[in-house]
């Protein structure tokens, strides 16, 4: 039964991404981070064996990054859209739906979603029309379906602690059976940058230095 896997990334531009992190972090360490984040997730989605894996992008595909990220690893590289983000992962999941008997959508904020985490939600999806790994901070790091789920996305506040609750009512309003796998944490605000792993400090900033 084929599963595809569907990563959803910001061009790692200074002042343009991980906003939020600036007041720690700067917007070069901030643009910095986001390029990190986005390798080490891309490296866990091929590791996790999918049978489609495409990394989906905004604003464009311009960004050095993305087109060497692309062909070190055999991605197809696809653009977001226009939309809010709801908008654009309604798209992007109705898209792969057509060819895939399931779809996986996650972003680049999460390091705890590892292979197996991923492997586990993929499995979980088997048996309910939808999964979800919640994040800690109350919106959500992964979303699956069966087949397109329009309503889940529509009229949700995003980026704000009310994301996963309004889904579930939007969930349960449409009558859907859903999993949802253990919270993990999202990188998003400086008090985030704890749950960063062990030695990561070093490596991005290196990264940034250079």
């Amino acid at each position: 039964m084929s599963t595809a896997l569907i990563v959803f990334a910001k061009a790692p531009v200074a002042g343009a991404v991980k906003t939020r992190l600036i007041p720690a972090l700067g917007a070069e360490g901030a643009a910095a981070l986001a390029e990190w984040l986005l390798a080490h997730t891309l490296a866990a989605a091929v590791a996790a064996g999918f049978d489609h894996l495409e990394l989906c992008v905004a604003p464009d595909t311009s960004h050095p990054a993305f087109g060497a990220l692309a062909a070190a690893h055999g991605l197809a590289l696809t653009v977001q859209g226009e939309g809010d983000l709801g908008a654009r992962m309604d798209r992007a999941l109705t898209r792969v739906l057509r060819c895939h008997r399931h779809a996986l959508l996650i972003g680049t904020d999460a390091p705890a979603l590892d292979a197996a985490r991923l492997r586990d939600a993929a499995q979980a999806l088997h048996g309910a029309d939808a999964v979800f790994v919640p994040a800690l901070d109350g919106g959500y790091a992964l979303v699956g379906l069966q087949r397109a789920q329009p309503a889940l996305f529509q009229g949700i506040a995003w980026s704000t602690a009310q994301v996963m609750a309004q889904t579930r009512t939007r969930a349960l309003a449409a009558g859907l059976a859903w999993a949802e796998c253990d919270p993990v944490a999202d990188i998003d605000e400086p008090v985030d940058l704890i749950h960063l792993p062990a030695g990561w400090a070093a490596g991005w900033s290196a990264a940034w230095a250079t």
